[in-house]
């Protein structure tokens, strides 16, 4: 696979076992490993982890700050990006990498470590655009597509949400009317990530008047007549993201495009559990972004004669969050274990989503409160992904409609209705 051509061991956290310590025990944990998780991982998993996070510490770190504040998408990154294999990383076949879950999600996790809008580049590419090709596109729709895809020679979007369709997608406006070998498409998409540059655009819309009635997803290529994108400005928020909205004025497209093996909400649904799962994963390495700053700046800051980390308060909080980063980490690989073997099911993504992205939100206002004044500049990363986890706790499924698929899970009674 192309990613273990690069690898590198740099933050493999290892620990010694009783025979040769001096004392006839295991030696403390180190800190950002207290629960010896490294030794969950499979040989192949850590490679991955380990090349993603060399990448994302040599090329990502040192630009990240300004993109963001340009609010601006670091595009040179993609061919890099490409090249380590991570588009599409855990689809099969047509030039993607066929990895497993676990190391997709490690991926995911070590790329918002960096930054989120560099995960939701990564994720919106192979899980909402490229996923629905493979999972429900004809062979045809395939091999014209994903190998290019995998390769970043194209970069796709995905088209669900309406500025007045957010969490209940089945009342989209969006329609796509049959005309003969063609549909036209008429209506808007908001909040799209990639829209701005993206190559192609799967769209949900309603399609009415032949036996082809339901929601169905579409290809729409840029370039199209009738199709034409708008970049969201002024965010607070996933500023290093390129944030569109899609509008379709009688758009015609070729009905080859439409995707032929889905119809109604279950496409969508699907594609969004596929980024859900990855956000899952990514928000702990946000999270510990935001600890190892917190944790560092502890350890260097003095104020009366000491190391703010020799205060009881401040290790009440890094014990609080190395806690939690421990707990969200084992939720994510359970998840990203029961979907190897087939056996993840949405209420399990839900949850996992849920509780990281909290737990990361909370994560960074506590860190943000160890560093003062200095939490809030772009020196440090805390303030950055606090701002980032905001959009992330959002989108996706908001946490109330997380919450909600819970409750319907736990009690039996559909809130929704």
């Amino acid at each position: 696979m192309a990613i273990s051509e690069q690898a590198a061991s740099t933050g493999a956290q290892g620990q010694q076992g009783q025979q040769g310590h001096p004392h006839g025990r295991a030696p403390q944990p180190a800190p950002l490993d207290l629960y010896n998780l490294d030794s969950l991982f499979t040989e192949d998993e850590r490679l991955v982890r380990d090349t993603v996070r060399k990448f994302v510490r040599d090329q990502v770190l040192p630009i990240i700050g300004e993109h963001f504040e340009a609010g601006t998408f670091p595009r040179s990154l993609i061919p890099q990006i490409a090249e380590m294999g991570l588009l599409g990383m855990h689809l099969e076949g047509y030039g993607c990498a066929g990895l497993n879950a676990v190391s997709y999600g490690l991926a995911c996790q070590e790329l918002e470590y960096g930054d989120s809008g560099l995960r939701s580049f990564v994720s919106v590419q192979g899980s909402l655009a490229m996923f629905p090709i493979w999972a429900f596109g004809s062979e045809e729709q395939k091999q014209a597509y994903l190998p290019k895809m995998a390769a970043g020679e194209l970069i796709g979007c995905f088209g669900l949400t309406e500025p007045d369709s957010g969490s209940d997608p089945g009342s989209m406006r969006t329609t796509a009317r049959r005309d003969g070998d063609s549909y036209v498409l008429n209506g808007t998409k908001m909040w799209i990530t990639n829209g701005g540059f993206a190559d192609l655009a799967v769209v949900w819309a309603k399609t009415a008047g032949d036996a082809e009635d339901g929601i169905r997803g579409f290809i729409v290529e840029r370039g199209t007549p009738g199709f034409t994108t708008s970049d969201v400005h002024h965010k607070l928020s996933l500023r290093a993201s390129v944030t569109s909205e899609l509008h379709f004025a009688d758009c015609r497209i070729p009905a080859a495009r439409m995707l032929p093996n889905v119809r109604g909400l279950r496409g969508p649904l699907s594609c969004l559990d596929e980024a859900r799962y990855g956000i899952a994963w990514g928000a702990n390495g946000a999270a510990r972004a935001c600890y190892e700053a917190a944790l560092d700046y502890a350890k260097t800051r003095i104020q009366f004669d000491k190391p703010i980390g020799a205060f009881q308060l401040t290790q009440r909080k890094l014990a609080d969050i190395a806690t939690e980063l421990v707990k969200a980490e084992l939720l994510a690989l359970q998840l990203g274990r029961l979907k190897d073997q087939g056996l993840a099911h949405a209420v399990q993504v839900s949850l996992a989503k849920r509780n990281n992205v909290r737990q990361a939100l909370a994560t960074a206002r506590e860190a943000r409160s160890i560093l003062g004044a200095n939490g809030i500049t772009l020196e440090y990363p805390i303030s950055r992904h606090m701002n980032n986890l905001e959009s992330v706790y959002t989108y996706e499924g908001t946490d109330d409609i997380h919450t909600l698929i819970l409750g319907q899970a736990i009690t039996g009674f559909n809130a929704f209705a």
